[in-house]
């Protein structure tokens, strides 16, 4: 089932509570608001699906109210709809130009309300998914990919890795391996900072470019995940666009001949590391600067040395986000305690 939120802003309480009760059989989750001011503040902890706002209020009136969500990138494309008793078809024209969806009498039947309310959500939904389904057929198509279809095969290593997209959005997620010989394989995982699509696009050039630096690097005979970091993040830093977008980096190099790993990172979560002969898990955090932040990025390098058995599990951002009343944590921590109490 699918949870819809939405944002009621209205001076009459006794309407609020009436369309948010019906509402709530439905499914959705209703934030509701005596006044634009106190709309504002709820906007400020939750972002909802839709709006529904009345035209006519004290202090600040539902136009004014459509004016200050338009100037916001963060709610400007949160379907609007105004509510209202008046049937003033100029007023109703002045609202649909200020790109609000649509307009609802009060004198509909609550019913009603909540079927329109629905529709139009609905809507919407189908033509995200039709556009996803779209723009992921022409990189489908264009063989543009973050993440690789599998992970290459080393003799003396296994390699598995995971990734789940959100609501069928990419993200900023990629992953990648480069073959540079029969002994060395690079292992690349980060995230840039973004969201769905637009995170996307800067991920393919983010990997693209990070592909190419390795392999130059690489030919001028330089190994190490750490120096090449430290370029990476130089280039980045004084690249125009680049430079304005920020981006976790987990760079690894495993040596098949001496069954080491060696590892440097920008602004990455801690490393899970499993010794199986002494079933000891322990984490390595690194301590270099997100990419982008600073020219002297801080990146060092850890060498890690892997027995029969042994396991490192990286992971490329928080996990799953979730919001508690002391505010927003990460189950990161949650899952690896899991984990480690599986491993004893």
């Amino acid at each position: 089932m699918i949870v819809k939120k939405i944002l009621l802003v209205d001076d009459d309480r006794f309407i609020l509570q009436l369309i948010c009760r019906a509402l709530v059989l439905k499914g959705f989750i209703c934030f509701t608001a005596n006044s634009v001011k106190e709309a504002l503040e709820i906007l400020v902890d939750h972002v909802p699906d839709i709006i529904l706002s009345d035209y006519s209020m004290p202090e600040m009136n539902g136009f004014e109210f459509r004016k200050v969500i338009l100037t916001d990138n963060k709610f400007k494309n949160i379907p609007f709809v105004f509510f209202t008793s008046f049937a003033d078809e100029d007023l109703m024209q002045k609202g649909l130009d200020m790109q609000a969806i649509d307009y609802i009498d009060k004198n509909t039947p609550i019913a009603l309300v909540v079927s329109k309310l629905n529709n139009i959500l609905d809507t919407i939904r189908k033509q995200h998914e039709k556009s996803l389904f779209e723009i992921g057929a022409a990189a489908e198509a264009l063989n543009l990919r973050s993440v690789p279809l599998e992970s290459p095969a080393i003799n003396g290593f296994k390699l598995n890795f995971l990734y789940q997209t959100y609501e069928h959005y990419p993200g900023g997620d990629f992953i990648d391996f480069i073959a540079i010989d029969e002994n060395d394989t690079f292992v690349i995982l980060g995230d840039v900072m973004g969201k769905k699509w637009g995170a996307w696009f800067f991920s393919f050039n983010f990997l693209s470019y990070i592909r190419s630096a390795i392999r130059l690097c690489v030919f001028d005979g330089n190994l190490s995940p750490a120096s090449i970091l430290n370029k990476i993040n130089r280039i980045v830093c004084l690249d125009p666009v680049l430079g304005d977008v920020l981006s976790t980096l987990s760079l690894l190099r495993i040596d098949k001949t001496t069954s080491s790993v060696y590892y440097a990172g920008a602004g990455d979560l801690p490393i899970i590391f499993y010794q199986k002969s002494e079933r000891i898990t322990s984490t390595i955090q690194s301590n270099g600067l997100l990419l982008g932040i600073m020219e002297d990025g801080l990146y060092e390098e850890d060498v890690l040395k892997l027995a029969t058995g042994d396991q490192l599990i990286i992971v490329s951002d928080g996990m799953i986000d979730f919001e508690e009343s002391d505010g927003k944590k990460t189950d990161y921590n949650l899952w690896k305690m899991d984990y480690m109490k599986k491993t004893f």
